[in-house]
């Protein structure tokens, strides 16, 4: 019986968590810096009430893949993909990476006045 890869599946959460977190605000800037406007892209905002609530699932989805990686024990078999050692850290360097980028996105409220102006 192999584990099955569940970082991989919570860090896709994650990920659809964060873009939900911040597409209130880089939504509408990344289509406007496309070129790409109109009245519609007022409308992205509409998520901006959410946004807390998208950012508090992703830190928690954050949390569980942090732990599942360096906290609980693996259970593998010998055979296994994830009895590679290579496995366990290619996926600790991309949780770092998604969550680097995660937080960034997440922030872009607080700093965006600096970078805009």
């Amino acid at each position: 019986m192999t584990s099955s890869p569940t970082p991989n599946r919570s860090l896709l959460l994650a990920i659809v968590a964060g873009l939900g977190a911040s597409a209130c605000c880089i939504g509408p800037l990344l289509l406007l810096s496309l070129g790409i406007g109109g009245a519609w892209v007022g409308n992205l905002t509409a998520m901006e009430p959410y946004s807390g609530y998208f950012t508090v699932i992703t830190l928690i989805i954050l949390g569980v893949v942090f732990y599942k990686l360096y906290i609980a024990p693996q259970k593998c078999e010998d055979g296994s993909i994830c009895a590679n050692p290579k496995v366990l850290k290619n996926q600790r360097i991309m949780f770092w990476i998604v969550s680097i980028i995660l937080i960034v996105m997440m922030s872009f409220p607080y700093y965006a006045e600096y970078i805009i102006a």
